[in-house]
């Protein structure tokens, strides 16, 4: 056998070995979360919420090539819908699930609402429109201090319960995260092989070839829209049911930029490498935190780094979770 032969043999073996490592990794932590400090699973249910934010926003950048960089109004129309129909302000007490059935459909009909002005919008000029549609969210909220709260927020939201069982530590909220992470993804990668997501991939590559083919551009563009936002609004909801508290603050423009971020620093397109960056975004920073006064420098280098390196992402969109199946489990 040849030099060649045996390295191409030889590579399928360290890929699976690589793959078995990570899958190892990822079932370790898993296993010792429930072991951590309070703190320590806080930052991992902050992980959580950030990739369930991540695979919303990658439908639309992801999928169908639409930058969106508003996502964060999304996520704040689902924390506000727990926060108003969960504390006092309105003097409503709905169950958890009921509201994060609300703020799911809410979600949807704000990305609706989102989409049909910006249809006929591409590139920079889409990518404006949406910064200014967050901006907008979040000067709405911070302004309507009789519904909201303002500037001050809206505090002492319930405890939230399923099915008669409460959820308010920590680690409740890690295994209601990572239950929701896991189910979201799989139906996002599901959908990603369906109908509706070839469809998102012709717009991506091509929407005018798309529309000559026959594709209803129209309709497959809302629906990225609103399956994105209905995501984003449901990792508000949960977002503010494990903090008992919302803010304007938690809204901003570097939110929807650091999810951005997350997304092309991982993989564009891939939610194995939406789970790589938001890692390395949220974790490096918790990190370097001995070294306030430099680790926004060093998460830069790294990231200017990462990307002239790898600018396909940590893991590329020919990576995705069908291949890690087939090396963990298939030939």
């Amino acid at each position: 056998m040849s030099v060649a032969e045996t390295l191409a043999a030889a590579k399928p073996r360290s890929g699976r070995a690589i793959s078995f490592l990570f899958f190892a990794i990822a079932i370790a932590l898993i296993v010792a979360t429930p072991f951590l400090p309070n703190y320590y699973v806080r930052v991992i249910n902050s992980l959580l919420i950030y990739i369930l934010l991540g695979i919303g926003l990658n439908i639309v950048i992801g999928y169908a090539g639409l930058l969106d960089l508003g996502f964060v109004a999304f996520y704040a129309v689902g924390a506000y819908s727990y926060a108003l129909l969960a504390s006092p302000q309105l003097d409503l007490h709905w169950p958890f699930l009921l509201i994060l059935l609300v703020a799911a459909c809410l979600g949807a009909v704000t990305g609706i609402l989102l989409g049909i002005p910006v249809l006929r919008l591409r590139g920079d000029y889409l990518a404006i429109v949406t910064l200014g549609f967050g901006e907008i969210i979040r000067i709405i909220i911070n302004n309507l201090d009789w519904l909201t709260g303002g500037p001050k927020g809206i505090a002492r939201l319930d405890k939230a319960s399923i099915l008669g069982i409460q959820v308010a530590r920590p680690i409740d909220f890690f295994w209601l995260l990572l239950i929701t992470v896991l189910v979201v993804g799989t139906l996002v990668w599901r959908l990603e092989r369906s109908i509706l997501g070839k469809a998102w991939a012709a717009i991506r590559e091509d929407q005018d070839a798309a529309r000559g083919i026959g594709i209803n551009t129209t309709n497959a563009k809302l629906a990225a829209f609103a399956t994105s936002a209905t995501i984003g609004s449901i990792a508000g909801a949960i977002f503010a049911a494990s903090q008992r508290f919302v803010s304007p603050e938690s809204f901003t423009l570097q939110e929807s930029v650091l999810i951005v971020l997350m997304i092309v620093v991982g993989g564009i397109g891939n939610i194995l490498g939406i789970v790589a960056g938001a890692t390395i975004l949220m974790l490096l920073p918790e990190v370097l935190r001995e070294f306030a006064e430099w680790r926004i420098l060093f998460l830069g280098l790294l990231m200017i780094f990462l990307i002239i390196v790898r600018p396909a992402g940590i893991v590329p969109r020919s990576f995705g979770p069908d291949k890690l199946i087939r090396r963990l489990f298939g030939k």
